[in-house]
């Protein structure tokens, strides 16, 4: 039940923060902070028990099922499951969500109650996606998070919030609605083949659908994952809400949001459409590395220090999808570290950014410069984030793209070359910022005041995990292990006898069985004779 105790935490402690707002105005930061850290408190317990037995055992995909008819009428249930992978999303969750709280202590001041309960729901909606197991909760949980961010972004952001929430919607939502098809699709497909409708992620691994219809039904969960990664050309709507959202905001956008279409990439499209995902395959590289090359070039030209820090973001997620579409087990072991250590560094500087618009009252670049002398706390933080953007050794990105670009020289080695090109440009835009900020002759003669306590808090927290991540990895990529093995060897048989798919012959090696039972037997239908 710990799995729908944690939704149920956000959710009870969001419309509680509603609730006390209305009476007291510091009542919703206490509430909220406390709920998250309990949360946090949580899953970072369970997170230690289980490496534990990782130790000792043969660690197994799923660690933990909860499972309840909803809708039984169409096959709906309220179906939640965790492996390694989703762990550590959720872990990362409530570890941001901590963060958001305290960031946003003295800048918002007004309707605090209303933007405590939405930033718990946004919470919430992303934590339900990291674990749901069936086609139908996950759609409903898609739409979750979507609403309180169009909120806090159109009531809390800057001069042009409106424009920004309106342009998150529009592009959220028409891509959520052709996944939604998509669902739909594959439920009356798996039905119609087997009599059995249902939206249950386990049962659906095993449809056989016509290689051309999963094309066109991958199609449908792809452009919605890749809209809320983003990848180039679906990324315009992310440094129009960035620069727009109050700090909470962005950092649980870059840090979050963006993260929750890797995660569908990974848990829907690889396993339920295997060989349409290899049709793609490299044209999603080419994209990523598109999107490497072209998200640095437009960093290094931005002015507004959130815009360069959202471009920033649009450069790293085309890594992630290089390292995804190179189909072995390196590359995505960086994917997942690239997801973990891009939230904790990109969250980082859009924090900074907040402090910085705080004290100036811009965000300017042209306005700033020689800042270090007054705030060298601050300028000190800063230089070790923009090493980590850059990736350089020690620190957790560097483990992350270096895992990704091994794995996907396999896969294809001139792609893989231009890839590397982005960690020139990613080195070009991070010293930029550090230039135009901190260092040159200082253009603001008023006394300002370096980081207080509660903001020594916040970067010191996020400073010393990503040099943990730099430094010992290896706990993350032994809890997420058992995920990436599996993935692997979907795609060694999807490789192996895929074509035979075409002309829906038997396998010589393997008498009476097809690839489908072949695939079936790698995540069994009946969930409990793997669930922990």
């Amino acid at each position: 039940m710990i799995l729908v105790y944690l939704i149920g935490l956000l959710m009870g402690g969001g419309v509680l923060a509603l609730l006390m707002g209305q009476w007291n105005n510091s009542l919703p930061k206490w509430i909220a902070l406390c709920t998250v850290s309990t949360g946090f408190i949580l899953l970072l317990s369970f997170w230690i028990d289980q490496s534990r037995i990782m130790n000792t055992l043969l660690p197994e995909t799923w660690m933990m099922e909860y499972r309840h008819d909803w809708i039984s009428t169409f096959g709906i249930s309220f179906h939640l499951a965790i492996d390694g992978l989703s762990l550590l999303l959720l872990v990362l969750t409530f570890f941001l969500g901590i963060l958001a709280v305290l960031c946003s202590w003295k800048e918002v001041k007004e309707r605090i109650g209303f933007y405590h309960f939405n930033l718990l729901w946004i919470l919430a909606g992303i934590s339900g996606v990291f674990m749901a197991m069936d086609l139908f909760l996950f759609y409903f949980f898609w739409e979750v998070m979507l609403i309180p961010m169009y909120f806090l972004i159109g009531i809390w952001g800057s001069e042009n919030r409106e424009y920004a929430a309106y342009k998150f919607f529009i592009f959220t939502q028409a891509s959520g609605l052709l996944m939604l098809l998509a669902i739909l699709g594959i439920y009356f497909i798996h039905g119609s083949n087997t009599g059995n409708y249902t939206f249950n992620y386990f049962e659906l691994l095993g449809s056989d659908i016509a290689p051309n219809v999963a094309f066109w039904l991958m199609l449908g969960f792809m452009v919605a994952f890749v809209v809320k990664l983003p990848i180039v050309p679906f990324h315009s709507w992310l440094p129009d809400a960035h620069s727009e959202a109050p700090t909470a905001g962005s950092l649980i956008l870059a840090g979050l949001l963006l993260k929750t279409g890797a995660y569908g990439i990974l848990r829907f499209v690889l396993p339920l459409f295997p060989g349409a995902a290899q049709l793609v395959a490299p044209w999603a590289m080419l994209l990523g590395v598109i999107g490497i090359i072209y998200g640095a070039i437009l960093a290094y030209s931005q002015t507004d220090l959130k815009r360069l820090i959202a471009y920033t973001s649009v450069s790293h997620m085309g890594f992630i999808m290089l390292g995804i579409f190179a189909f072995n087990e390196l590359a995505l072991q960086g994917v997942v570290m690239q997801l973990v250590t891009h939230a904790i560094s990109t969250g980082a500087l859009f924090i900074m950014a907040g402090m910085l618009k705080e004290r100036l009252h811009t965000r300017d670049l042209r306005l700033m410069g020689g800042l270090w002398t007054q705030m060298p706390q601050m300028g000190a933080s800063a230089i070790l984030l923009a090493m980590a953007s850059l990736g350089l050794p020690g620190l957790g990105n560097f483990i992350a793209e270096f895992l990704i670009l091994l794995g996907a020289f396999k896969a294809n080695v001139w792609l893989t070359i231009l890839a590397t090109c982005g960690l020139i440009f990613s080195a070009i835009y991070s010293l930029r910022l550090i230039q135009q900020v901190f260092l040159g002759a200082s253009k603001n003669l008023d006394p300002i005041q370096d980081f207080s306590w509660r903001e020594i808090t916040l970067m010191a927290s996020l400073l010393l995990s990503i040099i943990w991540l730099g430094l010992y990895p290896q706990p993350v990529i032994n809890t997420v292990r058992p995920t990436i093995k599996k993935l692997e060897e979907l795609f060694l048989i999807e490789k192996e006898y895929g074509h035979i798919l075409i002309n829906n012959k038997r396998i010589d090696s393997l008498p009476e069985k097809n690839v489908r039972q072949v695939k079936t037997e790698l995540v069994p239908s009946n969930t409990h004779s793997y669930v922990r």
